[in-house]
């Protein structure tokens, strides 16, 4: 059965930590645990029903689970990594659309289409820091100018 944990929203790394914790410790059978980035305030367990329970238990941040089986196709999209279809270049501005950086702008200063990550320098930075990020955390904001 995997089953949806539900969570304090932004706390869900904290409660993961907590379950791998008392999972290792109480040696408790849970198969997976797993949370998309996407997904605030969710984390998805697989194990027994009563595992479960056994599990999320007095965790801190844990708001009750929701006792129903999610069919695996229904989780696919956040397993399997997306291919990026837009083509990115040097010069172009993208927005963050994940990691700690999410919001902030930023020029790509160099583009590693083998690895599907790019390099980006933030427009707000007072110092220019190049940061190197998966083209999946971005979205286009706007292309370069044709000089």
């Amino acid at each position: 059965m995997i089953a949806t944990i539900r969570t304090t929203t932004g706390r869900e790394n904290v409660v993961i930590d907590s379950l791998t914790t008392k999972i290792q410790n109480e040696k408790i059978p849970i198969k997976s645990l797993f949370h998309p980035e996407e997904l605030r305030g969710y984390i998805f367990i697989e194990a027994d029903e009563d595992e479960i329970e056994l599990a999320v238990k007095s965790v801190p941040h844990v708001r009750g689970f929701i006792n129903k089986n999610v069919p695996m196709v229904q989780l696919e999209k956040f397993l399997v990594p997306e291919k990026s279809e837009v083509k990115f270049d040097v010069g172009d501005i993208v927005e963050i659309i994940g990691s700690p950086f999410k919001g902030e702008r930023a020029k790509i200063s160099r583009v590693d289409e083998t690895k599907g990550e790019i390099t980006v320098e933030f427009l707000e930075a007072a110092i220019p820091i190049p940061v190197t990020i998966s083209v999946n955390s971005v979205r286009m904001y706007e292309k370069k100018k044709s000089d």
